[in-house]
């Protein structure tokens, strides 16, 4: 291989890891802050519960917007390329984000303060629906397939290396300033440092090249023309649901151990909120280098045993997360988050390449972002709502850890049911035609 295409996919997996840890930094900043800050700056009550349950909401607002988002930019993806829809969803995030830290809170305009910070919160879900799925797929699209799965681990790295960046942020402003200082208004900075982030994205996006399986099909477009969306759910409706098990399982085991775990940490084990971000910052450290690792051992031994080991793993950490007693020490905490983000990390660096090898090119954005999607609502979107209901009703987080595993088992069900993708060649599966009941032929 020539130098030039070595450096052109080194950039392209610096540029997919680096655009997605932006753009997940803008979520998460938001999710963080919707746990610390906007419940006293957007929803203030009598009762504290009532405003953290109305925060938590906003952060699930935006997942409702992510399908519309992951079918405006998976079918622009399917039809003008990868490339330009992540750089028109990054853009979208950016601006959404940076507009947030201009935000007046209740206390200045009174109920058009939750207004605006909702309608920026559909923004930002919108974006985050084309890029997900974007990010990865360029690149499996993109690098060779013997070793896909760990290609694909960049992108992923996104989520946990997000979290560290924003754990840092907020961690460093409270320091300088103090949390009551954060409290009051040095939250908006982390919202307006994410322009100078947005800013590289762009660069870094705007010198990788189209991903080849997709310039292939673009230049053959008059014979395979863009999928209806119609025969994109008829014929792939099988893969989508593998796609959407999988993913909820995931999504909802995540949530749980992060956000909701703040929302553990402060109200019921009464620990101090730096306590949990920091367990977080370290967890998420780790969860980096576990992504890796599992997606090797996916190219390895296969995506099925991996995502098996996650999941199962992922219901047995979050039963020793969510029986911890009040006043647990802080190590305590922060061993079992390195556990709960170490099993997660797991099912996340198997089941990146698993979702790329079930479609063919001409829907692979748009089916697999769609299902991806629509999947985070059901799990991401309401998890820490319902783990912080569930508190609120029983007193105790052991209810959430039953509630883990009855969104983790249909996930386990699936990945038990389904073929082994391992060694699939994307160029096949896009010769192959759909089978009746909507699964891609197994590639030759």
């Amino acid at each position: 291989m020539g130098q030039g295409r070595i450096a052109e996919r080194v950039r392209l997996l610096f540029a997919s890891a680096v655009g997605t840890i932006i753009e997940w930094y803008d979520f998460f900043i938001f999710a963080t802050c919707a746990v610390l800050v906007f419940d006293k700056a957007f929803f203030p009550t009598e009762d504290p519960l009532v405003g953290v349950v109305l925060s938590l909401s906003t952060f699930a607002i935006g997942f409702v917007a992510r399908p519309l988002g992951g079918l405006v930019f998976g079918a622009l993806g399917d039809r003008i390329g990868r490339k330009n829809a992540l750089v028109v969803s990054l853009l979208l995030m950016g601006a959404a984000t940076f507009c947030m830290g201009l935000l007046p809170t209740y206390a200045s305009v009174g109920g058009l303060a939750p207004v605006l910070l909702v309608a920026l919160r559909i923004l930002q879900g919108i974006a985050v629906g084309g890029e997900a799925t974007g990010a990865l797929l360029i690149v499996a699209e993109s690098m060779p397939g013997k070793r896909r799965g760990f290609w694909t681990s960049f992108p992923m790295i996104g989520g946990p290396a997000a979290n560290v960046l924003a754990a840092a942020t907020v961690a460093l402003i409270t320091a300088r300033l103090g949390e009551a200082a954060f409290v009051d208004w040095a939250w908006r900075l982390p919202f307006l440092f994410s322009i100078v982030l947005v800013a590289l994205g762009l660069w870094m996006r705007s010198r990788i090249e189209e991903s080849p399986v997709f310039a292939e099909l673009a230049a053959k477009r008059r014979e395979v023309p863009p999928a209806p969306l119609a025969e994109t759910f008829r014929g792939f409706w099988r893969p989508m649901g593998q796609v959407f098990l999988v993913k909820a399982a995931e999504n909802t085991l995540f949530y749980l151990f992060t956000t909701f775990f703040l929302v553990l940490v402060v109200k019921f084990i009464g620990l101090a909120r730096g306590v949990g971000v920091d367990a977080l910052f370290w967890g998420s450290i780790l969860e980096v280098v576990v992504i890796m690792a599992a997606a090797y051992a996916s190219d390895v031994i296969g995506r099925r045993p991996v995502m098996l080991l996650g999941l199962a793993g992922g219901i047995g950490a979050s039963v020793l997360l969510f029986t911890l007693p009040p006043g647990a020490a802080p190590e305590t905490v922060l061993h079992v988050t390195l556990l709960t983000l170490t099993c997660h990390g797991i099912i996340v660096g198997s089941m990146s390449a698993f979702f790329t090898e079930l479609f063919p090119t001409r829907v692979r954005y748009t089916a697999m972002s769609v299902s991806y999607q629509v999947a985070s609502v059901v799990g991401g979107s309401v998890a820490p709502l319902i783990g912080t209901l569930l508190l609120g009703w029983t007193g105790t987080p052991q209810a959430v850890a039953i509630y883990a595993g009855l969104m983790a088992v249909p996930g386990i069900i699936c990945v038990l049911l389904s073929r082994e993708t391992r060694g699939t060649d994307l160029a096949a599966v896009e010769a192959a035609e759909p089978a009746p009941v909507g699964l891609p032929q197994r590639s030759r």
